[in-house]
């Protein structure tokens, strides 16, 4: 291979690499239903009875539940925000580990989608998406991650 093809290679490998380092800089994410604990709380959504809203909190486990074991197998909790309000966790056990040291008072964090009802809410998708197509969530208790 000639030198000035080797340039000429050289050259297109660096137009090729700061177009994809451009178009990697102008990438903004979705942030429409992906929102930061920081932005919006559970008490809002709660009383805005908002759905389908990607969601951190961390909260302390206040009661076990029995497993729903009704289609997909779920691991169901309740947690209590700093607020005093709570929320159902329905941590899906065909697609996560189960939390198996899971116990009333500990600390949890959970990214997953919050669903309203009556009762305060919901946090499902705490599990990882098999079809990618829907974001991952994740537990984290006790230093371990959950997905």
């Amino acid at each position: 291979m000639s030198k000035a093809t080797r340039q000429k290679q050289r050259l297109w490998l660096l137009i090729a690499f700061i177009i994809v380092f451009f178009a990697a800089s102008q990438y903004q994410p979705n942030t429409e239903s992906t929102q930061s604990k920081a932005e919006v709380s559970i008490a809002e959504l709660y009383q805005q009875r908002k759905s389908d809203v990607q969601i951190e909190v961390t909260a302390t486990v206040s009661r076990l539940l029995a497993d729903d074991n009704e289609g997909s197998r779920h691991q169901r909790f309740i947690i209590e925000l700093t607020d005093g309000q709570t929320l159902l966790v329905a941590h899906n056990i065909d697609l996560a580990p189960r939390l198996n040291n899971l116990n009333v008072g500990d600390e949890v964090t959970i990214f997953g989608e919050y669903e309203w009802n009556n009762k305060g809410g919901v946090m499902h998708w705490t599990h990882h998406d098999p079809a990618n197509r829907h974001p991952h969530g994740w537990i984290r208790h006790q230093g371990q991650l959950y997905q």
